[in-house]
């Protein structure tokens, strides 16, 4: 069980806090609790999920420690380089869905170069790429910004100090 108060990852979601533990009835299933919570960056949106979800991943928060040894990680975790379109683009997805901060590096580590290597070129992102990067993106820097005490917007400088020190 999760506390309230508590910053939780909640499946493709992203970072959510516990806002209420609450018992309920939804439509004609039998009263149940359910975990109310609040996306962060979101203001007003609420989510309702059962506390025995098993469907979708649930899973706190990093701690300021493992956020930090993940930063620190980087350099050393692989891309993910498929040359098919389609391949590469289930291969985002599936990453995505593991909620995994390491998978999240992958994609973003993977787009970066793929984009650099486009601009190169003379060619733009492509549109999917670009996509599954801001995701990717929001994701990671989202799930960081709250263990490390650093505001979202300025997680990618902070991650390239750390991982030059």
């Amino acid at each position: 069980m999760f506390e309230v108060g508590e910053y939780i990852v909640y499946g493709t979601k992203g970072v959510c806090q516990v806002e209420d533990i609450t018992t309920m009835q939804m439509g004609d299933m039998p009263k149940s609790q359910y975990y109310v919570l609040q996306p962060v960056g979101q203001k007003g949106s609420k989510i309702y999920v059962a506390t025995g979800n098993q469907k979708t991943i649930m899973r706190k928060i990093l701690t300021a420690s493992e956020a930090k040894e993940l930063v620190q990680e980087i350099p050393q975790i692989e891309e993910l380089w498929l040359d098919n379109e389609k391949v590469r683009e289930e291969k985002y997805k599936e990453c995505i869905r593991t909620c995994e901060c390491r998978d999240l590096v992958k994609i973003i580590k993977t787009l970066y170069l793929r984009k650099e290597k486009r601009i190169r070129e003379g060619k733009k992102i492509t549109a999917t790429d670009e996509r599954y990067l801001k995701i990717a993106e929001d994701n990671l820097y989202s799930e960081l910004s709250i263990p490390l005490g650093v505001a979202k917007a300025d997680m990618p400088a902070y991650i390239t100090a750390h991982i030059e020190d």
